[in-house]
């Protein structure tokens, strides 16, 4: 009998996978209309990002009063975030960039909040034009937000208008969740991954989508993989850019069958991974020591954010080859803004205490591989646990998929779905 190799259980190497000192007022404008009002908790209400004056004029004052470390000679990004590229990015921020910019480019986006199990949680919800779209709701991660899908709405939308057909059309729901951005910060234990997953089921429902696909990444894609185990009834079929599983613990010999490129590459992979995950391990044990400092500092949580960014992505060292200094700072200002850093990362102290369920996913499901992903695992395991129809290789790109290749990842999310909408 072969050896069976230690490898780690499914999804033991994925992702371990507050307020502002001074009181500061409003994050954004809910326009609630009289009949929003009226309808009780599940009503929508249309949304509009207005952030005060005064949060804005509170980081411009801590911007200038930053106190930065020190670093050893020659160190660049060997031991976290580059202390050049930090005092560059700080005095972008200070000097040219504008938030209100932003806001008036994400606001182009109809943007929307309800209250689903007594929290506020807000969305983007942008219909096509064409009726029979297919409704599709997209998941994110940490450290990302909606902004991070901002290139690929109106591409799934208005495919006419970029190169694609109308029967490619899709009405896209962009949830924040729970703990991030606009979304309400839940004051009780207990929202783990699944939950999130839950919590997008019912936002679905309570737009009227009785069928629905889902995609995500990072958390998103445990979201994803949420609705179509326990939303099969609704959801036609799930799109992954993240999987991140170890073998079934009843295969006799996990590596049988497997091409070697591909057990090469998830041994790398891990292997990679165990050297990254420190920030898991802080945010799975301690999110509100480490809150205190991201919360109070504005260099501190540009740092500590932007280095996944460089580091995740398909930057190849140069964090600017796929990301603007706006786009970088834009998301952080999300979580600056909002003071959301401390709720975001306790997401994973929850998953981690909070069992996810497991079994399998018999909706039909695509895995897009992007060669800059933080983790992979060979398609075999993969359709252990899920119904696998699409495997695609794609040429480059990293864990921000539809911030760094939208193009890619909007073509894979169309070929995908086109062979499930006669199926609705």
């Amino acid at each position: 009998m072969t050896k069976k190799p230690n490898w780690p259980s499914p999804w033991r190497f994925t992702l371990s996978v507050g307020v502002v000192v001074t009181v500061l007022t409003i994050t954004g404008q809910a326009q609630q209309s009289p009949d929003a009002a009226a309808s009780g908790d599940s009503a929508v209400t249309p949304f509009k990002i207005n952030i005060d004056d005064s949060i804005l004029e509170d980081l411009r004052v801590r911007l200038d009063r930053t106190r930065f470390p020190d670093q050893l000679d020659g160190a660049e990004w060997d031991y976290g975030t580059d202390l050049d590229y930090l005092k560059e990015l700080v005095q972008y921020w200070r000097t040219k960039f504008d938030w209100r910019k932003q806001e008036r480019k994400l606001n182009e986006f109809p943007q929307f909040t309800t209250d689903i199990d007594g929290l506020h949680i807000h969305f983007i919800h942008v219909r096509s034009k064409h009726e029979n779209a297919m409704p599709l709701v997209l998941a994110h991660g940490w450290p990302d937000s909606v902004f991070g899908f901002q290139k690929v709405i109106g591409l799934l939308t208005d495919p006419e208008a970029h190169g694609g057909k109308v029967e490619d059309a899709f009405h896209v729901v962009c949830p924040s969740m729970a703990g991030y951005g606009f979304s309400g910060k839940p004051s009780e234990r207990g929202w783990s991954v699944d939950r999130m997953g839950a919590t997008a089921a019912k936002l679905m429902a309570n737009l009227g989508y009785t069928r629905y696909a889902a995609q995500g990444g990072d958390w998103g894609s445990g979201v994803a993989s949420w609705l179509g185990r326990n939303d099969a009834e609704h959801v036609a079929g799930i799109h992954l850019t993240l999987v991140g599983l170890g073998p079934p613990d009843d295969m006799e010999n996990p590596e049988e069958g497997i091409p070697e490129w591909e057990l090469k590459r998830t041994k790398d992979r891990r292997k990679w991974w165990n050297g990254e995950n420190a920030y898991g391990n802080i945010q799975g044990t301690k999110p509100q020591t480490l809150g205190y400092g991201l919360n109070d500092s504005p260099a501190g949580l540009a740092a500590w954010i932007i280095e996944k960014w460089r580091t995740w992505a398909d930057t190849k060292g140069d964090i600017e080859s796929r990301f603007t200094k706006d786009e970088l700072l834009s998301n952080v200002m999300i979580y600056w803004t909002t003071a959301s850093i401390t709720s975001s990362t306790r997401i994973y102290y929850e998953s981690r205490r909070n069992p996810r369920q497991r079994g399998w996913v018999g909706v039909p499901t695509a895995v897009a591989i992007f060669p800059g992903e933080i983790i992979f695992s060979p398609r075999k395991w993969v359709g252990a646990t899920y119904n696998v129809k699409q495997w695609t290789e794609m040429p480059r790109g990293g864990h921000f998929a539809a911030m760094e290749e939208p193009e890619l990842f909007v073509e894979d999310v169309r070929k995908f779905f086109r062979t499930l909408r006669s199926q609705r």
